[in-house]
């Protein structure tokens, strides 16, 4: 029987390292997908579209392309849930977060959004504590501190930067959070393609009368490309992410999102005119070293708890 080494070497199997740099790149190429998405609502946004006919049709278009990729080889069974009630309150947030982030682009730059959303992991690590029965210890909540501290300088609520928009942003940030704690929980029990259908199909049918009783055409050449991309954006990010994951492990993959600040930073630049403050960056800078360490500090403990701690912690999936 030919040992591992040896289908390798005879490109049977692709040895993992190649695997891990595929992911890698997929993750890249995801991340960029996600930087379009808020930068394509933006433009949207500040065009004159109602937030809700844009969120309407980041949706529906995701709803399209997964179904396009998922039905032919799923079928109707894909809707079909093992846990409906779950599904239905992660779709809710899930919309509900891009509503309020989509709102607050109108008014911030598309750095602050981002840096401020940034602070996901650090929610969630909290969350994860009544909601998931994880134990969190003092080395993460002071990263918690210190992360609720980045966004602080972000915000700057002392000072004449401060914008009330801000606050829907901190509304996004909770609403996504609570997304990703009923994503672990549904890991391992729901597929990709039904979480997927469920989220981008509630989304569409939940939102399309708001958005049709105030709907608005896009004008120009630039408004179109950005309407009809901004779904396939989303669609093909989400399902990149989760091909990227298959091929490497989440611990290698999860810093790899810190790379959007430098990308909400140059289209901020390229498509709005606008440059990142100092306190955008520091304060970034701050969440990003907590969520970082919080990321390092998950990645030691899961090296040394048991299967039956790991299972007692909760899911550890994105």
């Amino acid at each position: 029987m030919a040992t591992p080494k040896a289908l390798v070497m005879a490109g049977v199997v692709p040895p993992r390292v190649d695997r891990t740099a595929l992911g890698l790149g997929l993750m890249v190429v995801t991340v960029v997908f996600f930087t379009m998405i808020d930068t394509s609502a933006k433009w949207l946004v500040t065009a004159g579209l109602p937030a809700l006919q844009v969120v309407f049709a980041r949706y529906a278009m995701h709803f399209v392309l997964a179904l396009v990729v998922f039905m032919p080889q799923g079928g109707p069974s894909l809707f079909r849930s093992q846990r409906p009630k779950v599904q239905f309150l992660r779709s809710i947030f899930l919309f509900l977060s891009t509503i309020l982030n989509f709102t607050a682009l109108k008014f911030l730059p598309i750095t602050v959004t981002t840096t401020i959303m940034f602070a996901g992991p650090i929610v969630v690590t909290l969350l994860a504590i009544p909601m998931l029965g994880e134990k969190v210890g003092r080395h993460r909540l002071v990263a918690v501190c210190v992360g609720f501290l980045g966004v602080i300088v972000v915000m700057q609520p002392w000072g004449l930067a401060f914008h009330p928009a801000m606050l829907l942003n901190i509304g996004a940030l909770c609403m996504a959070s609570l997304y990703f704690i009923l994503t672990r929980k549904l890991a391992g029990i729901e597929s990709n393609a039904t979480s997927q259908l469920w989220s981008a199909g509630l989304a569409s049918a939940c939102l399309a009368p708001f958005a049709m009783s105030t709907w608005v055409w896009p004008h120009g050449a630039v408004d179109w490309t950005f309407f009809l991309l901004i779904g396939i954006f989303g669609g093909t990010a989400h399902i990149l992410a989760v091909a990227a994951h298959r091929l490497a492990d989440a611990s290698i993959l999860a810093p790899v999102i810190y790379i959007q600040i430098v990308l909400a930073g140059v289209s901020g630049i390229i498509f709005f005119d606008t440059w990142p403050t100092v306190w955008t960056l520091g304060g970034g800078a701050i969440i990003i070293a907590a969520g970082i360490y919080i990321w390092h500090r998950e990645r030691q403990l899961s090296r040394t708890v048991t299967p039956v701690n790991i299972h007692a912690r909760g899911p550890m999936n994105h």
